[in-house]
């Protein structure tokens, strides 16, 4: 007769932060988020399970067994934040208003642009992406097409096709440029280096771009030791590129071999888009919210944590904390009911119900808030 499976859920061994690193106490988070302890709006209080604590490191490849964050409370982003200077931005080519408080308001013409570089699959919903990054971050969000790459074996040609550039001149030809790439003869797998294209969106970039980042369907990687790299900033130049190959829930690939990469895992094609999409708008979002001055959070578990390998990356939340959402709404001056709202519409249109129910409980708690001051 065999035995009935143990009720005990086995623990995930603890690791040690990195030397030097503690996590914040309950006070130090309190006073991160910005606001004094008597007068703290109902949308950033904490009602006991919506905002989880940073988990404790449970792999030596966690991002916090490796290294030291300081982190940053909103009064130290208010003062080190470029976006709020009454200088203009060194690489901006817009019309700057110094008096402004919100990035709309100094920048009244600026989007954020993102350019598709390579042909993605029907697995990967670029449309819906870019519609989320609209309601996350509520900014005018636009496509910058007019970039394509073409394969021949293990040669990839990025292709220019300027009449999409306003900047181009009226009689500019389309161009080619060979990117710096590896490849394996036998797996047929092809890595593009991420500074080649990097190089070339700092000169795509629209004037009225506030940043622009690329996306790709093809893997990348930066050193010849990396096994990939999920993509790379340039934050002066405010240009980006970003890979979703390896967010592909049916991949198997070495933890050793960079060439060594394979879709094996047979997952249902709706739950495979889902997956794809989901983690496609965390790491997006993640970095824009990079290249407008949020660095990595410390003080809750939230979509800003930094990840030191991809299934930390893949269980992290998709939220801000308040800390983080008090600064991203300092920034761009959305109203923090109206930003959930929308957000909700999004999860529920693509059926994110984890996220979905967050946000119906989050709604709740802030109106109830709101009821109580009539």
């Amino acid at each position: 007769m065999s035995k009935a499976p143990s009720k005990r859920k086995r623990l995930k061994k603890l690791i040690p932060y990195a030397r030097g690193f503690h996590p914040p106490s309950q006070q130090v988070k309190s006073r991160a988020v910005g606001f004094e302890i008597n007068s703290v709006p109902q949308e950033y209080k904490d009602d006991g399970s919506s905002f989880l604590p940073i988990p404790r490191p449970t792999s030596q490849d966690d991002w916090l067994a490796q290294y030291v964050e300081k982190g940053q409370s909103y009064k130290d982003y208010l003062l080190e934040n470029p976006w709020f200077s009454q200088r203009k931005h060194k690489f901006m080519q817009q019309k700057f208003i110094p008096s402004g408080n919100t990035i709309c308001e100094k920048y009244p013409d600026g989007k954020i642009y993102i350019a598709k570089i390579g042909a993605f699959s029907s697995d990967i919903c670029f449309d819906d992406l870019v519609d989320y990054i609209k309601r996350f971050l509520c900014l005018p969000v636009c496509v910058l097409n007019g970039l394509d790459i073409v394969q021949e074996r293990d040669r990839l040609t990025l292709i220019e096709d300027p009449t999409y550039n306003p900047l181009s001149r009226p009689e500019a030809r389309i161009k080619r440029s060979t990117l710096h790439t590896r490849y394996d003869g036998k797996t047929k797998h092809l890595q593009i280096c991420v500074d080649s294209i990097l190089s070339k969106l700092r000169s795509v970039k629209p004037h009225d771009a506030l940043c622009l980042i690329g996306l790709t369907p093809h893997d990348l990687y930066g050193d010849k030791s990396d096994l990939f790299v999920a993509g790379m900033a340039a934050g002066l130049q405010q240009v980006a590129v970003f890979s979703l190959m390896r967010y592909n829930p049916a991949l198997s690939f070495s933890t050793e071999h960079w060439y060594d990469i394979e879709e094996t895992k047979k997952i249902d094609p709706v739950e495979k888009r889902r997956l794809i999409l989901q983690r496609s708008c965390k790491l997006v979002v993640h970095e824009l919210c990079h290249l407008l001055g949020l660095p990595h959070c410390i003080y809750y578990s939230c979509c800003m944590n930094g990840s030191g390998h991809l299934q930390e990356d893949f269980d992290q939340p998709m939220m801000l904390c308040p800390v983080d959402l008090h600064k991203l709404q300092t920034l761009t001056g959305f109203d923090v009911e109206a930003r959930y709202k929308t957000l909700l519409e999004f999860f529920l249109k693509n059926n994110f119900f984890k996220e979905a129910n967050w946000v119906e409980k989050r709604l709740k708690f802030v109106q109830k808030g709101e009821e109580s001051k009539r």
